[in-house]
């Protein structure tokens, strides 16, 4: 029987697809919990009964720690360790999308309150602020001009010292909704639009309005290009409607899809054992 290891550190909707899935096509998924793993990082594998590890963990940390030392110790891990590292730094990904070419938002990044203002003065206002680590729309902010960005800055000053990388990035000219592709292996196998009526924000976290989205050449060009761009395998890629065609914003290598299943109709999670399994044939 095929069998492949999901490591997690919350079971979400996701994580319960995936196992529902596997058992529908006889495939074995061997559940760790990476809050009770240990790894003897300089010695051999222990506690993961698989060569094969889907890594599912939501902690960045927990994720990108993990994922190094797996691979370290010969297991085969997807998303592996470079895309997990590139995909959950905002920074990284923006420089992972500007050297492959694909079209992405101007964005700067300064590591002062003085040079934010100055990045933001030749940016142009609105921009937006976002933290290089994070997910759902937590602590981004839509900066409206020079004194509110100024409050915004100011207490940021005083938080976790990775809030004082400064990310910053233009605002997009956009209709009220963005699009989240999904790609598995070498195929964006589903796409959605991202509507929010009340918040600029347009995460389905964040209560967000999931509606079907067609996979046009563009997009899914765009889609494997961004995946490429960043070594992922099964990746979600966030992109927007500018004027002069689509952008993309963001790649993300843990990806959320219990609002894509239902508006879509695409079995996501099928799908990713499906590659899961290819990958074992190899």
């Amino acid at each position: 029987m095929a069998s492949f290891t999901l490591l997690y550190d919350l079971i979400r909707w996701e994580e319960k697809a995936i196992v529902d899935a596997a058992k529908k096509k006889g495939v074995q998924a061997n559940l760790v919990d990476a809050r009770e793993l240990t790894l003897e990082a300089t010695g051999k594998s222990k506690g993961i009964p698989d060569h094969l590890v889907l890594e599912r963990c939501v902690s960045h940390y927990r994720n990108i720690h993990a994922t190094a030392t797996l691979e370290s110790l010969g297991h085969r891990v997807v998303n592996n360790f470079q895309s997990a590292n590139i995909s959950s730094d905002k920074l990284f990904g923006s420089l992972a999308l500007a050297r492959a070419g694909i079209p992405t938002p101007r964005t700067f990044v300064a590591f002062t309150e003085e040079a934010a203002l100055k990045s933001l003065e030749e940016l142009g206002y609105p921009a937006v602020i976002k933290p290089v680590v994070g997910s759902w729309g937590r602590l981004s902010a839509l900066l409206k001009d020079s004194d509110f960005a100024t409050a915004i800055l100011e207490d940021r000053e005083y938080m976790y010292p990775m809030y004082q990388v400064y990310y910053l990035q233009e605002f997009v000219k956009r209709p009220p909704r963005d699009i989240r592709s999904f790609v598995v292996g070498d195929q964006t196998v589903a796409a959605i639009y991202r509507l929010s009526a009340s918040d600029w924000r347009t995460n389905t976290a964040r209560g967000g309005k999931a509606e079907p989205c067609p996979i046009t050449p563009e997009l899914n060009e765009l889609s494997l290009r961004s995946a490429r761009a960043v070594e992922g395998e099964i990746v979600g890629v966030d992109l927007m409607e500018s004027p002069d065609g689509l952008v993309v914003h963001e790649v993300n290598s843990t990806t959320e899809f219990k609002n894509t299943v239902p508006a879509t109709g695409v079995d996501i999670p099928g799908l990713m054992v499906d590659y899961l399994v290819s990958l074992e044939k190899r």
